[in-house]
């Protein structure tokens, strides 16, 4: 069984089986992004709003938590927090 291990500023997240629950891999990729930019889930809600997608914190945090977010609402998600470089292995 493999697992997202994503460390960031010494903190190593560990999310589900990768190979078969992409939801969990997913979730980990923009968890992992937010801790990296020090975005909180509020900053993200902001910058949200600030391109046109309306979201309140509490639903971006169930969203997040459930991984059950479309890849275009992941790639508005890292274009407001200033990902320009993803690696994915």
């Amino acid at each position: 069984m493999r697992y997202v291990r994503i460390i960031v500023n010494d903190i190593r997240f560990i999310y589900g089986d990768f190979m078969t629950d992409w939801s969990a891999y997913a979730k980990g990729v923009l968890r992992a992004e937010m801790a990296r930019k020090g975005m909180s889930y509020a900053d993200l809600v902001r910058g949200l709003d600030a391109t046109g997608v309306k979201e309140t914190e509490a639903n971006l945090r169930n969203k997040v938590s459930r991984g059950s977010f479309t890849a275009a609402f992941l790639f508005q998600c890292l274009r407001v927090m200033g990902v320009t470089t993803l690696h994915l292995d």
